[in-house]
């Protein structure tokens, strides 16, 4: 799973979301963000855009000992 942002937003505008809305995060392009499996880290990135599309840059993966310390 990886988050790439976040809203709040009212139930109300929620329900008048349809085709091609758009919601305005609080990420931006480069800001560093966690990848998890299973709610656990597993590594760190950062938003990219290639060829128009939003992809992550992996920059750094937990050891596999932090990540069972972490249990």
């Amino acid at each position: 799973m990886v988050e790439v942002g976040r809203t709040h937003m009212l139930i109300e505008d929620l329900l008048r979301l349809e085709e091609n809305s758009i919601v305005e995060l609080d990420s931006m392009v480069g800001q560093p963000l966690n990848i998890r499996a299973n709610e656990k880290l597993v590594a760190r990135g950062e938003i990219v855009v290639i060829n128009e599309k939003f992809a992550v840059r992996i920059t750094d993966i937990i050891s596999p000992d932090d990540r069972f310390a972490a249990l």
